[in-house]
């Protein structure tokens, strides 16, 4: 898609979110789809590869929870994958610091060129399973906010961010229609991870008849030092 008419689409939907792209920032995501591309043809990072499907499913999907995120805040974007929300968010936030969290090297290579070709600031990758990173003393408890989209089902999902977040921070997790078989088997593992849900918000991604749905989860207590379990465990056998 030529950049003029790609610019377009961008503005008009994130407009749709009340955000108001300026042109550097437009620039900067039009790099970053051409790179998802170009790298896409060597390692596996997207089945979506239609320029307006990027900029829907990706881009203005990521940027849906920016409203839900203070200036300043320290954000880890957990199994980021090809950088979703993270990047997103750090060209639209610029004054939050956040760290790209993924187990696979080839991916975080890509973030890393995305990173540098954008010029991007206060953003930087990590090479961990969560599990790993919840039980590091450096990310243990010390973020503003843990979000992930597409990782795993909430039960789950909820033991790899809510050890990663200080009290009185909170977890942003993005997920699709259909969650309430997921809140209702999720209960018992954020109240033993110490997060109680804050807010569901359902909606329409703009522009489609897509729902989606941002659960808030906020830390009010201590994580249990035995939480996260060790890598591959949380998966297998969910807090139940």
């Amino acid at each position: 898609m030529e950049k003029e008419r790609f610019c377009s689409k961008l503005k008009a939907d994130s407009n749709e979110l009340n955000i108001d792209l300026t042109e550097e920032q437009q620039e900067k995501f039009y790099t970053y789809m051409n790179l998802l591309l170009e790298w896409n043809e060597k390692i596996n990072l997207t089945a979506i590869t239609e320029p307006e499907e990027i900029i829907k499913k990706h881009f203005i999907d990521s940027l849906t929870i920016k409203k839900h995120i203070n200036d300043n805040s320290s954000i880890i974007d957990v199994g980021t994958g090809a950088g979703f929300p993270g990047i997103p968010l750090n060209i639209v936030v610029d004054n939050c610091k956040i760290v790209l969290l993924d187990a696979l090297n080839k991916r975080l290579n890509f973030l890393n060129e995305v990173i540098k070709q954008d010029n991007l600031k206060n953003i930087e990758t990590i090479h961990f399973r969560a599990e790993e990173a919840g039980k590091n003393k450096m990310y243990r408890e010390s973020f503003d906010i843990a979000t992930s989209r597409a990782v795993a089902p909430l039960n789950i999902l909820v033991e790899y961010l809510l050890p990663l977040v200080k009290i009185g921070g909170k977890c942003i997790c993005m997920k699709g229609s259909n969650i309430e078989e997921e809140l209702e088997s999720s209960k018992k593992a954020i109240s033993i991870l110490g997060g109680k849900i804050e807010t569901i918000e359902q909606f329409c991604l703009p522009g489609t008849d897509m729902i989606r749905n941002i659960i808030v989860i906020t830390k009010i207590s201590n994580t249990p030092a035995k939480y996260p379990r060790k890598a591959g465990t949380p998966s297998k056998e969910p807090i139940i």
